[in-house]
């Protein structure tokens, strides 16, 4: 489930346990991530569910851990 493993992987990049996390968890204000840690996260993520590059405006909407997990949802088939 797409949900389930990006929990996963930002856990094993932030060192964080998957309970201080779900789906309105925000990643500036719930954990701290700046912005760099995002595009990061992002990069990883692309290669992992092998998405095209994620529009910059896209990346402006995604707010919390739900809407990072709708977006890979919708343009991936896993």
């Amino acid at each position: 489930m797409v949900y389930d493993k990006i929990i996963k992987m930002i856990c094993e990049q932030f060192d964080m346990e998957p309970e201080q996390i779900n789906e309105n968890t925000s990643f500036t204000d719930d954990l701290g991530i700046d912005s760099v840690d995002v595009v990061e996260l992002i990069v990883e993520l692309e290669t992992e569910f092998d998405l095209d590059e994620i529009p910059e405006e896209e990346l402006k909407k995604m707010r919390t851990v739900g809407d990072l997990a709708a977006y890979v949802s919708e343009h991936t088939d896993a």
